[in-house]
């Protein structure tokens, strides 16, 4: 299930939100240049390794700086494909100027590390023997994701599910779609913890930790100039479709 377009206008420029997706792509363009071994190190080294932090004597002998707390910040803007980062560009795309026209472009910017912080604590704290490196801003936009449940439960969201080759399209409200969304972060993340073996793949706790520090936190950053309410809430139904379909 793919979102394709909202129905909730902005009126504001999302100048945090292209600063995002410009830097993500920057960051990903200089990862295409490099060799296999070369990303590896470079993943490793700005990536979020969590033994690297629950285990400090074994990250300085096999070579990480000492006190170096930069890839929390740094992993938001790693991503490991085209899919990883097309899908994550997407999601911050579609949702996240809405959560900006509220809070401003400055106030949006900290709410978003913010929450990628937080998300990366909870993988930590998940997962702290991971020797593996976690990459991706998708900790950092369910949190996005969680502020737009709670700011526009109502708001329609048309999607599209690809059955047997033809493009099924419809609207949903956006609670619904972005709680069945949380939901397989739930459910996936506890399959994941029943798996014995370390390997590779998709940090789900953090974007369970990231949808509910949004959704907890999102108020503190609302800016009083930018409040407003649309009427019950959300546009209309049928505004969901103009724009893209």
């Amino acid at each position: 299930m793919f979102p394709l377009h909202d129905s909730i206008p902005t009126r504001f420029p999302p100048l945090a939100v292209w600063f995002l997706v410009f830097s993500s792509a920057l960051v990903f363009a200089f990862e295409l240049r490099l060799s296999e071994r070369e990303i590896q190190s470079f993943f490793y080294l700005f990536g979020l390794v969590p033994a690297r932090y629950t285990h400090p004597e074994w990250a300085q002998s096999v070579g990480f700086p000492v006190g170096d707390y930069w890839p929390f910040i740094t992993s938001m803007f790693l991503h490991g494909g085209w899919m990883h980062i097309i899908g994550n560009m997407w999601f911050l795309w579609l949702f996240g100027d809405n959560v900006e026209d509220r809070m401003g472009s400055i106030r949006f910017l900290l709410f978003y590390l913010s929450c990628g912080l937080i998300a990366a604590l909870v993988q930590i704290f998940v997962n702290p023997e991971s020797t593996l490196p976690t990459v991706g801003a998708s900790g950092a936009i369910a949190g996005v994701l969680g502020a737009y449940f709670v700011m526009y439960p109502r708001a329609q969201v048309v999607v599209m599910i690809p059955i047997l080759f033809y493009p099924f399209i419809f609207a949903l409200p956006a609670a619904l779609f972005l709680a069945f969304w949380f939901l397989m972060q739930f459910l996936s993340g506890t399959s994941a913890l029943f798996q014995s073996a370390e390997v590779g793949g998709v940090a789900w706790w953090a974007h369970v930790g990231g949808f509910v520090a949004g959704a907890l936190l999102h108020r503190l950053f609302f800016s009083a100039a930018r409040i407003r309410r649309f009427r019950k809430d959300e546009i209309a139904y049928r505004s969901a479709w103009k724009r893209r379909l």
